[in-house]
C-alpha cells in the first residue's frame, strides 16, 4: 500500500495558510472543503493564488463537494438544481487542478414520507450523471458512506454496482453505523478496487468526532492491512480542528502505520 497523504481543510480557517502548512509539511495534497468562505464562487475568485501556492510546493489537490445539496430529492427540480450546483463546483475544482472530489450520496427528504429505496434510485441517477460529468473533465467522483442516510457503509455497495463512481471510505462513519474494525477491514478487502479515497476519521465511541488521528481508540491497523499491497489511493486526515499543530501530530501518528 502506497497512499498519498493529505488532510481536509477547515472552512473557518484561512485557506492559503492551510495550503502553505501542507506544502511545508509531509503532505502530498490538500482536500479543500468547498463550503462557507471556501465556496465555489470564492475559490474561483482566488484561483490564481491557489494555483500558485499548489505549484510552489508541488501539492496535489482534491476537494470535498458541498453538502447537503439534495441530489437525492424526490422533487425533480430540487434534484436538478442540486446536480447543477455540483457540476459548477466540479468546473471550479478542475480549473484549480483537482483530480477527485468527495460526494455525499444523500437526501434531506423527510424520512417519514419517503422510503430509502426511493431515495436511492434518485441518488443513483444523480451520482451517475455527476460521475460522467467529472470523467469528461478527468475528475473522479468518490461517493462517501454517510451514517443515517440511504447510503451507509452497509448499503453503499449498491451504489457502486449501479454507477461508475469510486468510493470514499469514512472510518468514523462506518463505526457510527455499527461496523467495528474487523467489519470495516472486511469491507475494505471486498471493495478495495473501488475505494479510491479514505477519510481517516478517528473516534472514541460510535460518534462522528473527527479527533486528531491517534487520539481515539479506533484500531486502524486491520483496516490498513486489508488494502492490497499495490493500492495507491489517497488518505485524508479529517480532523475537526483549527489547530495546525493537531494536524501535524496526526500526520506523525499516521507515519507509525505506513
Amino acid at each position: 500500500m502506497n497512499p498519498r497523504i493529505g488532510f481536509v481543510t477547515s472552512v473557518v480557517s484561512d485557506l492559503e495558510r492551510q495550503l502553505r502548512f501542507a506544502g511545508a509539511g509531509d503532505f502530498d495534497y490538500v482536500e479543500v472543503l468547498m463550503d462557507g468562505e471556501h465556496n465555489h464562487e470564492r475559490l474561483a475568485s482566488q484561483a490564481s493564488t491557489i494555483r500558485g501556492v499548489l505549484d510552489e510546493y508541488g501539492l496535489d489537490l482534491a476537494v470535498h463537494l458541498p453538502f447537503p445539496t439534495d441530489i437525492g430529492s424526490p422533487y425533480e427540480r430540487v434534484r436538478a438544481g442540486a446536480v447543477e450546483t455540483q457540476q459548477t463546483c466540479i468546473d471550479v475544482a478542475t480549473d484549480l487542478g483537482a483530480e477527485k472530489g468527495v460526494l455525499h450520496p444523500e437526501s434531506s427528504a423527510w424520512t417519514v414520507a419517503w422510503e430509502d429505496a426511493t431515495l436511492r434510485d434518485h441518488i443513483d441517477e444523480s451520482t451517475a450523471a455527476l460521475t460522467a460529468y467529472g470523467a469528461a473533465r478527468d475528475f473522479e467522483i468518490c461517493a462517501e458512506n454517510i451514517f443515517g442516510s440511504p447510503y451507509t457503509v452497509e448499503h453503499i455497495p449498491r451504489l457502486l454496482d449501479e454507477t461508475d463512481a469510486s468510493m470514499t471510505l469514512d472510518t468514523g462513519h462506518a463505526r457510527v453505523t455499527g461496523y467495528d474494525e474487523t467489519e470495516t477491514a472486511a469491507f475494505v478487502a471486498e471493495h478495495a478496487d473501488r475505494i479510491s479515497h479514505v477519510h481517516l476519521n478517528d473516534t472514541r465511541r460510535p460518534a462522528d468526532e473527527h479527533l486528531p488521528f491517534g487520539a481515539g481508540n479506533l484500531d486502524f491497523e486491520p483496516i490498513f492491512d486489508a488494502f492490497p499491497s499495490g493500492w495507491s489511493g489517497t488518505f485524508s486526515l479529517e480532523v475537526g480542528t483549527q489547530s495546525l499543530d493537531y494536524l501535524e501530530e496526526s500526520r506523525s501518528q499516521l507515519a507509525r502505520y505506513l
